[in-house]
């Protein structure tokens, strides 16, 4: 099984130069280089699909390991949706990246994620948090201290995921 950061990497890589981390790897890291970061594997809730070594356990939503304005960047895929305070996961994730470097975020559409899972006939993921999840619903809470370099919706090789680059004022 892929990743979803597999059908992003191409696109969403050169955003991730420097020192970062990639929070909810799930074994395939952004980058050679990024600090992955995940809960246990024997939370029952991980996603393991890469070889990438988990170099951090723990809530991705405290990221008190780091110091403020100290990375070059933050990447996270398909982990945002899980959390319900959307906007404070933002913040803390935006709090450890330097002025000037990226906020990198690969997610689902949750509307058509959930249609995309109806036609096939599977359940959605039971962890989202938001019907309404997109890429206005992230845009909307994304901190002010931030400006939108890019997005992308939607994803080419993954029809029902956005991207959205941030960069920090």
């Amino acid at each position: 099984m892929n990743s979803e950061t597999s059908t992003a990497r191409k696109i969403l890589a050169p955003y991730c130069s420097g020192n970062g981390l990639d929070l909810g790897a799930g074994g395939d890291g952004i980058t050679k280089t990024a600090i992955c970061v995940d809960r246990e594997e024997s939370s029952g809730a991980r996603a393991h699909v890469g070889v990438s070594p988990t170099h951090l356990v723990g809530d991705v939503a405290d990221l008190r390991w780091f110091k403020d304005d100290v990375l070059d960047y933050v990447y996270s895929s398909h982990t945002l949706e899980d959390f319900d305070n959307t906007a404070e996961i933002l913040k803390e994730w935006v709090r450890v990246i330097r002025p000037g470097g990226n906020l990198v975020l690969f997610l689902p559409d949750q509307p058509t994620y959930a249609a995309a899972c109806a036609a096939a006939g599977s359940l959605p993921n039971q962890a989202h948090k938001h019907a309404e999840f997109s890429l206005g619903f992230v845009r909307e809470r994304l901190p002010s201290n931030t400006v939108e370099v890019t997005s992308i919706w939607p994803f080419p090789g993954n029809s029902y995921s956005f991207a959205l680059v941030a960069r920090k004022l």
